[in-house]
């Protein structure tokens, strides 16, 4: 059967369980499965760009923010330096709270904080890894289920064996699961690095 849209993954899902009285459960089951999915892949088709003005001190992430990978503001190609939240209170402390171009910014909550507070309105480009967007009724696929629906399949089934009180095909789901993942990684990895799968240290 194909397995393209959330309704056939709900469907495979029930199909696999050899139940059909599931149908309230299996969308949990699939919401469960992103999460961890959130955690565990790592692929470029994550890797997003957005761009803002920024003119305060903090400035919110992006919706689908999972982590940074670059952020850089104005003109200039240095990125700003990531630190922690005690840096940024030392070192704003140290600087008397001055105002100019960022260079240091740290994730506070669901926001970033700027160091030094910018003194006027600046671009910044975020270069960031984002959550894969969740399945719907009115958002019926997405890049994982479109290139690994075995990735859903398994990761939901994990979370069903719980429900079921089947402890005992924990493992060989996530046996499954891990997997699929593993290979999804693989092919995003050698996709960023032109098919060697790691970086090659050029010889001079």
């Amino acid at each position: 059967m194909a397995l393209t849209t959330y309704a056939e993954l709900q469907t495979s899902i029930a199909g696999f369980l050899n139940r059909d009285d599931l149908t309230a459960v299996v969308p949990d089951f699939i919401t469960l499965a992103e999460a961890s999915m959130q955690r565990d892949l790592k692929h470029w088709r994550m890797e997003k760009r957005a761009t803002a003005s920024i003119d305060a001190r903090f400035s919110a992430v992006p919706d689908d923010f999972v982590s940074p990978i670059r952020f850089q503001v104005g003109t200039t190609d240095a990125p700003m330096q990531p630190i922690s939240v005690q840096d940024m209170h030392d070192r704003r402390n140290a600087r008397d709270d001055d105002a100019g171009t960022p260079c240091f910014y740290a994730l506070v909550g669901d926001e970033f904080e700027f160091l030094p507070t910018p003194s006027a309105a600046l671009t910044a480009t975020l270069y960031y890894r984002a959550k894969v967007p969740a399945l719907s009724d009115s958002n019926t696929s997405n890049w994982v289920l479109a290139n690994a629906p075995d990735v859903y399949l398994y990761g939901a089934l994990i979370h069903s064996a719980p429900y079921l009180v089947e402890d005992a095909r924990v493992a060989t789901w996530g046996g499954l699961y891990a997997q699929a993942v593993a290979q999804v990684n693989k092919q995003g990895e050698a996709g960023k690095f032109g098919g060697a799968g790691k970086r090659r240290r050029v010889r001079k």
